[in-house]
């Protein structure tokens, strides 16, 4: 029974953990190919041992739901990015029956220096 695919894919995703912790998410695309190669080897192992697997799910969770995380942080900066936009581009007041009324904001006139 050959075990090295479940080790290193083990120390893979120890690495992909560590890049996800520390924000290095182009670190990820890297480690992508050599994850699927490891999977495809896995994958055609004919026996393995349980107490292994166990613990390659385990750490798939683990990074799942690191990934998750990172991705809805991403959102976040995203719509707080856009909504700075927004209220750069518009003031917005309510009116006494709740509605909103948005108005457009004139782009900063820009001043051109002559010599």
């Amino acid at each position: 029974m050959d075990e090295s695919p479940i080790r290193a894919l083990e120390d893979l995703l120890d690495l992909e953990r560590v890049a996800l912790v520390e924000g290095e998410l182009g670190e990820l695309n890297r480690l992508v190919p050599e994850k699927e190669s490891l999977i495809d080897a896995l994958n055609e192992l004919s026996v393995m041992n349980s107490g292994d697997l166990v613990r390659v799910q385990q750490k798939v969770a683990r990074n799942q739901a690191l990934l998750s995380s990172a991705a809805e942080g991403i959102r976040a900066v995203a719509e707080r990015m856009s909504e700075l936009r927004r209220v750069r581009q518009e003031f917005s007041t309510y009116d006494a029956t709740g509605q909103r009324n948005g108005y457009a904001l004139r782009p900063q006139a820009k001043l051109e220096k002559r010599a």
